[in-house]
């Protein structure tokens, strides 16, 4: 195989890897309590989350991504269990199209929320650092080259 055709073979590999990103995918799970499998920090492998029950990888066409904590204000009611986790889908950006996390009414409480724009970003750990490395790894590829 010549160089051209190893060169053209990552081109397409990368653009590939980019069009297949461009699906953004989000987590859904609730759980209550410290050993709950939705809580903060995510204990689980982000690429293999839906080996544990109650944690789905969902599409999500907005790109946004949320994480929501109640109970984190320290006023528990007698039947509160701890602070609940929630992760999910957002229909729509947030108007400043921000990421963040703040204080927020939901629902009527006060309550911790994340906003985030990226594929899983509602984990623990972002994946961001793979296009890079690629985009690094092709540059260095095409200097040896020519």
């Amino acid at each position: 195989m010549n160089n051209r055709a190893v060169l053209f073979l990552l081109f397409g590999l990368l653009v590939l890897k980019e069009i297949n990103g461009l699906q953004k995918r989000c987590l859904r799970c609730r759980s209550r309590g410290e050993l709950g499998s939705c809580g903060d920090p995510f204990p689980f492998n982000v690429t293999e989350p839906e080996a544990e029950i109650g944690i789905h990888v969902v599409a999500c066409p907005s790109g946004w991504c949320g994480k929501l904590i109640e109970g984190t204000t320290g006023a528990f009611r007698a039947d509160d269990y701890g602070a609940a986790t929630q992760r999910m889908c957002l229909q729509r950006p947030p108007n400043d199209y921000e990421e963040r996390c703040a204080y927020t009414m939901w629902n009527h409480k006060k309550v911790y929320m994340c906003f985030c724009n990226g594929d899983l970003c509602n984990s623990a750990v972002k994946i961001s650092t793979v296009p890079l490395v690629m985009l690094l790894t092709l540059i260095v590829t095409i200097w040896n080259i020519l």
